[in-house]
């Protein structure tokens, strides 16, 4: 398991733009946690990025819009530092409901 960052720019100049925008943060909330508007931390396996890689393609207009991911291994504690609000919480730790 390692950390990804995905991010993406979806043109909203439409109302196609703004659904796609929608899709791509509604599938990226299944697979990590939201740090920023259009960023995600994700603790996954290269399947599992396969995966979300290709839904994301799917979804996007790629002459419009943008993805990017940042591969931060499994090392990345010591690669992600954090100022301001929005503290994050353990993606590796229990989860409470």
């Amino acid at each position: 398991m390692v950390l990804i960052l995905i991010t993406y720019d979806v043109n909203t100049e439409t109302a196609e733009g703004r659904a796609r925008l929608r899709k791509v943060a509604k599938q990226c909330v299944n697979y990590g946690q939201r740090v920023q508007n259009s960023v995600f931390e994700c603790i996954m396996d290269s399947g599992k990025c396969r995966e979300v890689k290709h839904i994301l393609e799917q979804i996007i207009d790629e002459d419009k819009d943008s993805l990017r991911f940042y591969y931060l291994g499994n090392n990345y504690a010591n690669k992600v530092e954090h100022i301001g609000a929005k503290k994050s919480f353990d993606m590796e730790g229990p989860l409470i409901v």
